[in-house]
């Protein structure tokens, strides 16, 4: 069974409407639809926005759903000239760039006392995502590599430069990163998907409202199509 989370209610409205045998659970304020899409059974909820939210999600998903596999999806802003709005970015690993215990000689971003500065995807799941991309959306680009997470809406094209910088990543947003330490800690295979909405710099603000309605539309498509063939 596998685990779909989404930040916003509109990344994960769109999926419910497609499911069948639907069983409705709240827990931690959190509604976890548990059903049918395609003939194979999921559950989809939204965690609401940042690290602390979508940790709690991604355990739950863990605890009480025992799921196989772990995929977010959602919206990011790109950290590469190459990555356009609309694009899509799927992650090989991911980083809290926001994490900061360098004056205890640790590298920026990787977390005190855990053995890895990134956390990685599956191979599988990166692969079905990438080629049901090309599939479903192939008038896009999908891009592979890194997804960088922080409490922390990035508007400022100082910011965005600092953190392609340190992490070299491809997009940045506020969830993936602290799913993908979850499912690290719990041995569950994982893969963030992220549809780009914005170039995460000072036209971020304008950018966001626009395209965010196309970029959710692109995820669900794939979404779709993912869980059909896992």
């Amino acid at each position: 069974m596998l685990g779909i989370i989404g930040a916003m209610d509109e990344e994960v409205a769109k999926l419910k409407e497609n499911m069948e045998q639907v069983e409705v659970r709240t827990k931690a304020s959190m509604d976890f639809y548990r059903g049918v899409i395609g003939g194979k059974e999921v559950v989809v909820v939204r965690s609401g926005i940042g690290k602390v939210n979508a940790g709690i999600c991604a355990q739950i998903l863990a605890d009480d759903y025992g799921v196989d596999g772990i995929v977010n999806t959602g919206i990011a802003g790109s950290l590469r000239a190459e990555i356009n709005i609309g694009d899509i970015v799927v992650s090989t690993d991911a980083v809290q760039h926001d994490m900061d215990a360098v004056a205890f000689g640790y590298p920026l971003g990787q977390i005190p006392r855990m053995d890895t500065l990134a956390f990685h995807a599956d191979s599988q799941l990166v692969e079905l995502a990438v080629q049901c991309c090309k599939k479903v959306i192939p008038e896009i680009g999908v891009f592979q590599g890194r997804v960088a997470s922080g409490d922390e809406f990035i508007a400022k094209k100082e910011r965005k430069d600092a953190i392609l910088k340190e992490f070299d990543a491809c997009c940045c947003e506020m969830e993936g990163a602290a799913i993908a330490q979850a499912a690290y800690l719990n041995q569950i295979p994982f893969v963030i998907i992220r549809a780009i909405s914005d170039k995460a710099d000072d036209s971020a603000g304008m950018d966001y409202p626009t395209f965010e309605a196309m970029a959710i539309k692109n995820s669900v498509k794939l979404i779709m199509e993912m869980v059909v063939n896992v």
